[in-house]
């Protein structure tokens, strides 16, 4: 079946690569239905190159790049210290479009100290046939000419949000030990084309990353939420957590860690027996994935009661 192409030259003929999308919104509705493979994501910044009028040829997210206009100096060392495996990569290959993260600081900070200023690539497109390669193509071929890339950490098939939530609170990759989480994952379907024709990739970001981007970056950064997300916060007060805690209390003479379970379902129930309806109406009937919800209804309940769960306020 024919499709339209993915990525296309702007008018300038530089080719931009695609915006992800997160996971949750209407861009990548479905895209965990079937078989996605999960990659980490990184904190640094798009890079890119090819072959192109004799020469290898670099980019960032959004333009060409030169010596006198790089971008934290990726040009700059693409062409120099004999990095000659891009070169002949990109010569043999002038089909290709090679797109990864140059890792430079940025937000995160909590890389390892030999993980700064290397290139990873995290996606092939082939300018001939109008599509991503997939990670089992790409691979290969990076592998001959000794190019790093950013592994698949795991393949799945029709993951559940708690599932792909785990993948990303579990991501270590590159990060210093007992440094944390990364960035977050990058969810990918090939092949997979969503409701308005086009293909993309979703992203699920760690809510600390996106507290640390918001310290680095200012106040600017507009948030999608899942509509779990978005239910979990409206529902789940500070006043309905203290009273949950406040019968618990009443009724054993003390709260303890062993009343956490207690206080988590009691939390839960009152969410779907008393808040469920307005949510609805104000959301105007969306779509519920119910393990979504609790999920998020937990995680609201932490944030709330941090020193119960351990957590620093």
């Amino acid at each position: 079946m024919n499709q339209a192409v993915t990525l296309q030259a702007d008018e300038t003929g530089f080719v931009p690569y695609i915006h992800l999308e997160r996971y949750g919104t209407d861009p990548v509705d479905g895209i965990e239905i079937g078989t996605v493979h999960v990659f980490p994501k990184i904190d640094g910044t798009n890079a890119s190159f090819w072959w192109e009028d004799g020469r290898l040829q670099c980019g960032s997210r959004n333009r060409v790049l030169s010596f006198e206009k790089d971008n934290a100096g990726f040009c700059k060392w693409m062409h120099e210290h004999e990095r000659h495996q891009y070169r002949d990569l990109a010569m043999a290959h002038p089909h290709l479009r090679f797109y990864g993260e140059w890792l430079v600081p940025h937000s995160l900070k909590t890389y390892r100290d030999d993980a700064w200023r290397n290139l990873y690539i995290f996606d092939v497109y082939d300018l001939r046939e109008g599509r991503f390669l997939h990670y089992d193509e790409y691979t290969i071929l990076l592998r001959q000419y000794d190019v790093t890339f950013i592994p698949c950490i795991a393949k799945a098939h029709n993951p559940s949000y708690e599932q792909l939530a785990d993948l990303r609170d579990r991501n270590k990759y590159l990060i210093k030990d007992d440094a944390g989480a990364g960035e977050g994952i990058v969810i990918k379907q090939y092949g997979w084309r969503n409701r308005f024709g086009h293909q993309t990739w979703a992203k699920l970001i760690t809510t600390h990353f996106k507290d640390k981007h918001i310290e680095v970056m200012g106040g600017s950064v507009i948030v999608n939420k899942m509509v779990e997300e978005a239910i979990a916060e409206e529902a789940v007060t500070k006043h309905l957590v203290d009273k949950v805690v406040a019968k618990i209390r009443n009724d054993q003479g003390a709260f303890t860690a062993r009343d956490i379970p207690r206080l988590l379902g009691t939390v839960w129930h009152d969410v779907v027996t008393e808040e469920l309806w307005n949510a609805l109406k104000t959301h105007k009937n969306p779509r519920v994935d119910f393990k979504a919800l609790n999920h998020m209804v937990v995680e609201r309940v932490k944030v709330l009661l941090p020193e119960v769960f351990g957590r620093k306020a």
